[in-house]
């Protein structure tokens, strides 16, 4: 195993930072071009359809099946142009990760002839099972199906991968019986009742008052470590997080890690996935190392908050993607290392038996970048 530590910190020394080349020198050029936004419902959308649309997603209007048809044509011609070929219901079930099932454009037509096809009924909702995700107890097993039904107040995206192109539709995913099975649905309900007991309040000063929208600014804090270094350290392949180990020969004292110069690879890692960001319309304004060894910081513009909380949980996604692309990995666990400044100091004992006697004796955590 000592050999491979070794191993492993001589590959990651020895690697130079990937050339990032952005589409254009400009950011305005290219931010959510596969987002499916006010711009581009502007171009694929009536007027009368526009509208209705602004309203159900500002006021809480009902969209009748009429105007989800229209929106779900309009929605699966642009990702067809785009060079889209699958679709998908994107949800935020209870393991603390997004979840998608990708269904396709194609169907026959009653020739036979293959086409492109995106129904209303596709768009507003969608059966994926879902039977083996977590639910609270609320069901058993011969109840399992749960639904994803569209949130048309988050817009729609393309995913891109090297083997193609998937447009997600935000959903919420709610049981057979109606429960919530997901973070987003009371997130929906928490900001609904804010606004239902706040306008009251904000029209004693203004009868002109007729919604309040709360706004949200995430800060990802997030630690990188080489890859190879990542696959030497099983606690951290299992849990996100060290679980044995000496505490590291310096931690932040004297180190001018914080707020220092970024270095170059990681520096070529945030400008690739601020890239992938800005084109799915997440925007990001900030980055910066952060206070431990190996840990850095992005920060986006605020936003309204049931799209900053999808924002970063597609974010969140896009760095682990890019990371690959580096040989890096994110460690997205808020307090990885211990016996480091903004990092945990309390290690679970179980675990760390059980690790310990993998190894049979404490190894030296190395300094990963």
């Amino acid at each position: 195993m000592a050999i491979l530590r070794f191993r492993a910190l001589e590959n990651s020394s020895n690697r130079k930072p990937i050339v990032v080349t952005a589409p254009s020198a400009k950011v305005s050029d290219f931010y959510g071009i596969n987002v499916f936004d006010k711009e581009k419902m502007h171009k694929y959308l009536s007027k009368e359809v526009f509208k209705q649309l602004q309203e159900a997603t500002h006021i809480g209007n009902r969209i009748d099946r009429k105007v989800a048809e229209l929106v779900a044509a309009a929605m699966k011609n642009w990702a067809v142009s785009l060079g889209a070929t699958h679709y998908t219901h994107w949800f935020q079930p209870l393991t603390g990760s997004t979840a998608e099932k990708h269904d396709s454009f194609f169907e026959l037509s009653d020739e036979g002839r293959a086409i492109e096809a995106f129904s209303s009924s596709a768009l507003v909702q969608q059966e994926p099972d879902a039977s083996s995700f977590p639910n609270g107890g609320i069901r058993n097993t011969f109840e399992a199906r749960g639904y994803t039904a569209w949130d048309p107040s988050s817009p729609a995206f393309i995913m891109e991968s090297p083997s193609g192109k998937t447009l997600c539709i935000p959903t919420i995913f709610v049981s057979y019986t109606g429960e919530t099975l997901d973070f987003k649905a009371p997130l929906l309900k928490a900001l609904h009742a804010l606004n239902n007991a706040a306008v009251p309040v904000c029209q004693y000063f203004d009868k002109n008052v007729n919604s309040v929208n709360a706004t949200l600014g995430i800060e990802q804090e997030y630690f990188l470590v080489d890859f190879d270094i990542y696959n030497a350290r099983p606690d951290l392949e299992m849990t996100g997080r060290t679980l044995f180990g000496a505490e590291a020969a310096k931690g932040q004292q004297l180190d001018d890690h914080y707020f220092g110069t970024i270095p170059d690879r990681v520096n070529s890692f945030m400008v690739d996935f601020e890239i992938e960001s800005m084109k799915l319309g997440i925007p990001l304004k900030t980055r910066h190392n952060e206070v431990a060894p190996s840990q850095f910081e992005c920060a986006p513009v605020f936003e309204d908050i049931n799209l900053a909380v999808d924002h970063n949980q597609l974010l969140m996604d896009v760095m682990d993607k890019v990371a690959r692309r580096h040989h890096f990995k994110v460690l997205l666990h808020e307090k990885p290392y211990q016996g480091m400044n903004g990092s945990e100091n309390i290690i679970t004992g179980a675990c760390r038996l059980i690790l310990e006697r993998i190894y049979c004796r404490r190894e030296i955590l190395p300094r990963v970048i």
